[in-house]
């Protein structure tokens, strides 16, 4: 399929490019082609001369603009000027060409958790890291990272949200009974007002009516007290998730190997490896 990604190609830098440092490009002739722009492109970006880069991979897609790897090539460098946009239609684009495209994949998910938007984030990095390991594809631990941090994100962007309408209903809450406390209170001197009360009982009367709603502001504050330890961040330690679902462990397992893992986890493993062997030892039909 045109565009794949080539394999060895780490994934913080754009296929085809190299570990070690490498020249920088000069200005790209006419002449050139395509896969010349883009060698020229990825060196500019091992130069981290990102713009000069992206103007090389524009020309290279310009002389054929059904390779998605010059989309995904661009999008990274997008990625490191922070134009998230670019970068995201870049991705976009790479994979109306290629669908099974690992690094489209993880640099959507990149520009989407940048943008806070955790949940497709999420799906897209999941989605890199299982074609990653389809097609036998080494990135280290470059994608199962990513993965990491943004549900990590998420999770703290959930714990954000939770505190703050928590505080927000306290605060209602609280506007609500001195309000009615007030109104009261406005009743209560009217209606002595009316009856000529004694100033002595109609006092008295006021200072019931006081006592009774900072009595419900100091119960509705002990109750929100008593809940205060949830309002609190919880942070969930790398070392509690599990390295292949990357949720919270529910049931640890320590391998030979000394990795720890959730049994469920394991457990889908081996009947998935033990499906494999089986499936191995059909004769095709």
């Amino acid at each position: 399929m045109k565009g794949k990604e080539e394999s060895g190609s780490g994934g913080g830098r754009p296929s085809g490019v190299s570990s070690g440092p490498g020249g920088i490009g000069g200005s790209p002739e006419k002449s050139v082609s395509a896969q010349e722009l883009k060698e020229q492109g990825n060196r500019l970006f091992v130069g981290r001369k990102y713009q000069e880069a992206v103007s090389c991979y524009s020309k290279a897609i310009t002389r054929n603009p059904s390779i998605a790897v010059y989309y995904t090539n661009r999008a990274l460098c997008y990625l490191k000027m922070q134009q998230l946009d670019k970068a995201l239609a870049d991705c976009k684009h790479a994979l109306e060409l290629d669908c099974q495209s690992v690094k489209a994949h993880f640099f959507l998910g990149q520009c989407q958790m940048e943008m806070e938007n955790y949940d497709e984030a999420i799906a897209n990095l999941q989605r890199a890291y299982n074609l990653a390991k389809e097609q036998r594809l080494n990135f280290g631990d470059d994608i199962p990272s990513a993965l990491r941090i943004a549900k990590k994100k998420r999770w703290n962007s959930i714990e954000e949200r939770r505190i703050n309408q928590e505080n927000e209903l306290h605060a209602y809450l609280t506007k609500l009974i001195l309000a009615e406390k007030e109104r009261e209170l406005e009743e209560t001197k009217r209606k002595h007002e009316e009856e000529n009360m004694e100033e002595n009982r109609s006092r008295a009367q006021l200072s019931c009516v006081a006592t009774k709603h900072d009595k419900y502001l100091a119960e509705m504050d002990e109750l929100f007290s008593q809940v205060d330890e949830k309002r609190k961040k919880r942070d969930i330690p790398d070392y509690l998730c599990g390295k292949i679902s990357f949720e919270l462990m529910r049931e640890p397992c320590i391998t030979p190997s000394g990795i720890t893992y959730d049994r469920k986890d394991i457990e889908e493993h081996l009947q998935v490896m033990e499906t494999m062997r089986e499936v191995n030892r059909s004769p095709d039909t």
